[in-house]
């Protein structure tokens, strides 16, 4: 991707449009699997995204720092099993290379009628000790017919 865009900022909002394409189709997989109903609010939704990561990833993330109001939450990973044989030059420090999974969060989110932002607070590959994923519900989405389908 470097070589195809010039701007790292491209290469990364690349990155995030592949996981947002990825997760809108592993939320199918997903609930297909595990016969799961709607969440009922975020700490349901994040249970969920939790156990996404242990299907999907062999991850267990500990769900943590949650906000005063119950609608932001973080993902705080031990390992980052896209980081492990990775390392980023120094000429391109700001690039988000863990971004996809930030896209599959909002993309299988986004499948469920749920609009949230989610970004990197901390990550193994920027020296962190931890990789910490903040996840923020923006609102719910209504469901729409498409024109002419009534």
């Amino acid at each position: 991707m470097l070589r195809d865009f010039e701007n790292v900022d491209d290469v990364n909002k690349q990155l995030e449009r592949v996981g947002y394409n990825m997760g809108m189709r592993l939320i199918e997989d997903y609930l297909s699997r595990t016969n799961s109903l709607r969440c009922h609010d975020m700490k349901d939704t994040a249970d969920k995204i939790q156990q996404a990561f242990r299907m999907y990833l062999n991850l267990q993330p500990t769900i943590t720092n949650w906000s005063a109001t119950g609608d932001e939450f973080s993902l705080m990973f031990d390992s980052n099993p896209l980081a492990e044989f990775v390392e980023l030059p120094s000429d391109i420090g700001n690039l988000r290379y863990s971004a996809i999974l930030c896209g599959c969060i909002r993309g299988a989110l986004e499948m469920v009628q749920l609009e949230v932002q989610s970004w990197f607070v901390q990550d193994h590959l920027k020296g962190d000790l931890n990789t910490e994923i903040r996840v923020k519900f923006i609102r719910r989405l209504e469901d729409a017919i498409p024109a002419g389908e009534d």
